[in-house]
């Protein structure tokens, strides 16, 4: 996700281009549809960290998707990423003028790297304007957000993804093997903790509850709900959490660090942990004759793994490439992502009730 700040006004869309989108819509189906053989044209919408950092290069190693375009409200940034990745000006785009992005044939998938509660619109304007979407996590504010997000693509026959990475990456993979197939039998604990220390700006959006949702649990507990979720292949039936706050002048608004019991059918309970001030990136699981482990977890590079103290033999990937390169492959292959919409509103249902939770101080289903 970006980490530059955002002016709610600097979003604010004109109900003439967005009535033209919404008319327009259908009869474009051509112009998103796929490009067999070819690249497909991935824009960018926001410049933040994340796609300045890890989105745009990794674009520079795919094979199936290229970087054909950008949204950005910020002319300087514009000027720079036209020059460094050669993109025509046709192919830029600002946020008030973001609709238009339905009469240009290049562009065949939008991705979605803007503060949370731009999701649910920009991914809504992006499938208006007939394009394909894949959206950063966590996909909303919450479930009802996200269950929207999902009707619209649907409705407008366009796919939907969760940008996953880990779902592309070999040790995690390797952990959903082991875990899924009951490899040393069934499991009988996970413990998985994910976070870092914040010292950005006090200011900074993902501080901000309206703007990010929640704090640590929202953008760092969604790896370890992911993590214990594909490890075992389930669903949670329940959640108790409680929470940790030792900066409350820097965390007024969002969370710092939680922890939680995640119940699963069949009545296997498994432990979990979020943290903006913590160090965390693990993922620990037991089964009855074997255990296996990740540390770090989750990061974009350095993870490491090991099965009954052997390390795992995976390479380091570029895991946003692969995640960038299947969800081209699925677009013009007309086949579901493996991490579409419905696996970001799984996890922010969780989320919802690990929040539900921290208020009432007592076990809550997870619906």
């Amino acid at each position: 996700m970006p980490t530059n700040k955002f002016s709610r006004r600097d979003f604010i869309r004109t109900g003439t281009l967005t009535a033209g989108a919404l008319a327009l819509g259908p009869a474009l189906s051509s112009l998103a549809a796929s490009k067999p053989g070819k690249r497909l044209g991935i824009a960018l919408v926001g410049l933040g960290y994340y796609s300045a950092g890890q989105l745009a290069p990794a674009l520079q190693h795919t094979q199936n998707c290229y970087l054909a375009g950008i949204v950005t409200g910020t002319p300087a940034k514009a000027v720079d990423w036209a020059k460094r990745y050669n993109i025509p000006q046709k192919n830029i785009y600002n946020y008030q003028n973001f609709d238009e992005i339905a009469l240009n044939p290049d562009i065949d998938i939008i991705y979605v790297v803007l503060p949370v509660f731009l999701h649910k619109e920009f991914t809504i304007r992006a499938v208006q304007a007939a394009k394909h979407v894949i959206c950063e996590k966590p996909m909303a504010l919450n479930a009802g957000e996200c269950a929207e997000m999902i009707a619209t693509c649907k409705k407008a026959n366009r796919l939907l993804s969760i940008g996953y990475r880990l779902h592309f990456e070999p040790h995690n993979m390797e952990v959903m093997q082991l875990g899924q197939k009951h490899a040393f039998g069934k499991v009988t604990k996970i413990d998985t903790g994910n976070g870092f220390t914040y010292g950005g700006d006090p200011n900074a959006w993902r501080l901000k509850k309206k703007m990010a949702g929640g704090g640590g649990l929202m953008d760092m507990g969604i790896y370890s709900i992911q993590g214990t979720r594909y490890t075992l292949g389930q669903e949670p039936v329940a959640v108790k959490a409680t929470q940790e706050k030792t900066k409350p002048d820097l965390f007024r608004e969002v969370d710092e660090t939680v922890f939680w019991e995640l119940e699963f059918p069949g009545g296997l309970r498994t432990t979990g942990k979020s943290s903006y001030n913590h160090d965390w990136s693990y993922l620990k699981v037991e089964e009855e004759h074997g255990k296996f482990e990740l540390g770090p977890a989750f990061g974009y590079n350095a993870i490491d793994g090991s099965v009954n103290g052997k390390q795992m033999p995976f390479p380091q990937i570029i895991q946003q490439a692969a995640q960038m390169d299947d969800f081209a492959l699925c677009v013009t292959q007309n086949k579901p992502s493996r991490v579409p919409g419905e696996e970001g509103l799984k996890d922010m249902k969780v989320v919802d009730a690990i929040y539900r939770s921290l208020n009432s101080g007592k076990w809550e289903k997870i619906v």
